[in-house]
């Protein structure tokens, strides 16, 4: 299980409101910015996402690499999914594709995917057996 992912962003204003909206309906929040000089040498500042008490998502303005990161987000039902990816795209995300099951993984695989404002594939997922 993972604890914690660094996104690098191109403007770390513009992607913490695409990500304050894209993520509002999953529950998950901007809770948190860390000062990188609070840390060791070079540590960068941090804008920190979670929900039930964990940051596990996390801003860092740096290099940009879109292409080199996927991140999915766990959605409580199909509504959620579809409401993620409706926020996400009234914020400035361009789709990858649009909500349903994604019948290449299991029938009961229901999701999202589109790419955030520093081109990021960013999905949000319901697996029923799962969640």
């Amino acid at each position: 299980m993972l604890d914690h992912v660094f996104l690098s962003v191109s403007d770390i204003d513009r992607s913490i409101a695409f990500y304050e909206a894209a993520l509002a309906p999953l529950g998950i929040a901007h809770a948190v910015d860390y000062d990188g000089r609070q840390g060791s040498a070079g540590h960068p500042d941090l804008k920190g996402f979670g929900a039930n008490g964990r940051v596990f998502f996390w801003l860092r303005e740096g290099s940009v690499e879109g292409g080199a990161a996927h991140v999915g987000f766990i959605a409580r039902s199909k509504r959620e999914v579809n409401e993620a990816f409706e926020a996400a795209m009234l914020a400035g995300a361009t789709e990858i594709h649009p909500p349903g099951p994604q019948l290449h993984y299991d029938p009961r695989y229901y999701a999202a995917q589109v790419r955030d404002p520093d081109g990021y594939s960013v999905e949000f997922v319901y697996k029923e057996w799962q969640h």
